[in-house]
């Protein structure tokens, strides 16, 4: 198994660990990564798109189906479980191509891929929020009477909050990775001068 894939898997692994304890909570004051997760799948794990992103997205739906269910309710009849439930496929879509997007044209640290970045993020959320939000509100029961007004209303009310969390833990996931590859520099600089004595 090549270094690679090793901090891949143990990337996957990490992703799908924090999707999991923080969508079990969905209801409650931790607020879900799931929307950080695929954008940080996309970046890291681009080369395995075709099975880590179906991967994510089937551990999203089994824990929401645990979630659901183990609070004695049906999943099928569920006010989140709507014909608009399965457009979360390509709303999070959109967060995976995103982080992709980034991960192939900003491979180094420059304020060129900081503002990149936060275009990405932004684009990204902005698009999957438009999906998912657009389709709970105009293809859900739960929404007895639509409108533009009421959606253009809705979208007002949780596009912020959504955004800014995403944000907030995809500027923790930048943190760790600067510090991580500041780390790695350090060691591998260390290294050298060992060698080299």
């Amino acid at each position: 198994m090549t270094h690679l894939t090793t901090r891949r898997l143990g990337i996957l692994a990490l992703l799908a660990l924090v999707m999991a304890a923080t969508r079990f909570h969905h209801f409650t004051a931790i607020p879900d990564a799931s929307w950080a997760v695929f954008f940080l799948g996309g970046f890291y794990l681009r080369g395995w798109t075709r099975w880590a992103f179906p991967l994510l997205l089937a551990l999203a739906v089994g824990v929401d189906y645990f979630v659901i269910t183990g609070q004695g309710l049906n999943f099928w009849t569920h006010y989140c479980v709507s014909p608009a439930y399965w457009f979360l496929a390509p709303a999070y879509l959109a967060l995976w191509l995103g982080g992709l997007w980034l991960a192939r044209r900003h491979t180094q640290l420059s304020p060129a891929a900081v503002v990149a970045a936060a275009a990405s993020v932004l684009v990204a959320v902005s698009v999957c929020y438009l999906i998912s939000n657009g389709s709970f509100y105009w293809l859900s029961p739960s929404v007895a009477d639509p409108s533009l007004g009421g959606w253009v209303k809705n979208l007002g009310d949780w596009y912020l909050p959504y955004l800014a969390n995403t944000t907030l833990y995809l500027a923790g996931a930048a943190a760790l990775h600067l510090l991580g590859t500041l780390l790695f520099r350090t060691l591998a600089a260390h290294g050298d001068r060992a060698l080299s004595r």
